[in-house]
């Protein structure tokens, strides 16, 4: 059962965060299934972006979700560079 709420975990932080990146970087999201894909890609690339730079955020779950915030916010970043384009 503990393997069902953390994939449950997974995807609600993931969907928040997507949620809030493209409510702040583009004005709008892109639906419940778009913004929890871009949530958890987001939490994958800004874990390892912010490794890179050895920055530790807060833990637990504020952490998880800065950590998508900051990654969905980078993806969006560089997809409204090739949309414009």
């Amino acid at each position: 059962m503990d393997i069902w709420w953390s994939w449950l975990g997974v995807l609600l932080v993931g969907g928040v965060a997507g949620w809030l990146a493209g409510l702040a970087i583009r004005g709008g999201g892109f639906g419940l299934v778009g913004n929890i894909v871009l949530g958890v890609a987001g939490a994958i690339l800004g874990r390892w972006l912010l490794g890179l730079f050895q920055l530790q955020l807060f833990t637990g779950l504020i952490g998880d979700l800065l950590y998508a915030l900051v990654g969905a916010g980078v993806i969006l970043l560089l997809a409204g560079l090739f949309k414009r384009q």
